[in-house]
């Protein structure tokens, strides 16, 4: 994949400090789509994601907190239970 080209990524964190969460929330938010508490999809290339990377680095604590970022793949395999919290296929279509 190249720095340019769009791909959906699934962001996680935990966060130990209540006001250090609500920043990355924030942050977070503002990029992406919350799937799940302390999950997002976030859509965009390779760079934009080290930049929200970057972002929330200076926004935690690495000794506490642990933010990760996985690439999904185009056509990938999922599997659900319960009732959907976004609308049909706004991550893999």
């Amino acid at each position: 994949m190249s720095l340019s080209q769009s791909a959906h990524w699934l962001v996680t964190y935990d966060i130990a400090d209540p006001r250090r969460l609500a920043r990355v929330f924030k942050r977070i938010r503002k990029a992406g789509t919350p799937v799940q508490y302390s999950v997002f999809a976030v859509e965009g290339n390779t760079l934009q994601l080290k930049m929200l990377m970057a972002q929330l680095a200076r926004l935690i604590d690495a000794r506490d907190d642990d933010v990760r970022a996985y690439r999904l793949p185009e056509r990938g395999w999922r599997a659900t239970l319960g009732q959907a919290i976004l609308p049909e296929g706004i991550l893999l279509e």
